[in-house]
């Protein structure tokens, strides 16, 4: 079975995109073990997230980057039974 580019790209984008969910949620559980409230967590998360995004890649992608997260909000995306790790 032979793969294209963007076929082995997608892959790898999709294993990093993985392990940077795993490492997400073992920072997560470490606030939470520290005492740390959830909202504090998310919103030193998200800070963070939009910063790096700031800096590497500019006000227009940050902001696409918001849109498409307030998008994934109103679809439902986050909802318990729809996530996907």
């Amino acid at each position: 079975m032979e793969h294209s580019f963007s076929d082995i790209d997608a892959l790898v984008r999709e294993e990093k995109r993985l392990t940077a969910v795993e490492s997400h949620n073992e920072a997560w559980a470490e606030g939470l073990s520290a005492g740390i409230e959830p909202e504090i967590i998310a919103e030193a998360a998200l800070e963070t997230a939009f910063a790096e995004m700031l800096r590497a890649n500019g006000e227009t992608a940050a902001l696409a980057l918001l849109d498409r997260m307030r998008e994934k909000v109103i679809a439902g995306a986050f909802d318990p039974d729809q996530l996907r790790h």
